[in-house]
């Protein structure tokens, strides 16, 4: 029986995905975690955003684009505070401008909705960083448990999975 809550919605929305998938690593993998269209139910992504605002502060939540937008979106709606969109690069044209968003001198909470290497969620740590924000914590909603929170500790970044693979993996 799966004891996390989350977890057991996670499995009803069909986050988890059996087969043969290549990861945004490279990697592969028998499974694939789809937190972006299991999120597309708002009853998930709400119990997402109340979880997050229960049990954390910051001034303004932030997520890479795609996964984290609408975990920051609806986060940010729940706790009534401002969020930001880290893009996934810099564009040519416009502003220019890597966040959408002010994190000047603000204590920012990064929101992921799948870690496994932790690339992601250090090169949105990073883009923070550069832009002013205090970032030293990413919260995801899934942690594939393949070197995501050694990668981010190395960066002094603490890493607060909501659900861990193995929770989706037991029966």
């Amino acid at each position: 029986m799966v004891r996390n809550a989350l977890a057991e919605m996670l499995i009803r929305y069909r986050a988890i995905e059996f087969g043969d998938f290549t990861l945004a690593s490279g990697a592969k993998s028998p499974y694939y975690i789809d937190v972006k269209s299991a999120v597309t139910h708002p009853d998930l992504l709400m119990v997402i955003a109340d979880a997050v605002v229960a049990a954390h502060e910051f001034d303004v939540i932030a997520g890479v684009a795609v996964g984290g937008v609408p975990l920051a979106v609806a986060v940010a709606l729940a706790a009534k505070k401002p969020y930001a969109i880290i893009r996934a690069s810099e564009k040519s044209h416009g502003k220019k401008d890597v966040i959408i968003g002010n994190v000047k001198d603000k204590d920012v909470l990064l929101i992921e909705d799948v870690t496994t290497s932790g690339g992601s969620a250090l090169y949105g740590i990073n883009a923070l960083r550069a832009a002013g924000a205090r970032a030293d914590r990413v919260v995801t909603v899934v942690d594939r448990e393949q070197g995501a929170e050694a990668a981010l500790k190395s960066e002094g970044v603490r890493i607060i999975p909501l659900v861990r693979l193995r929770e989706l993996l037991k029966e």
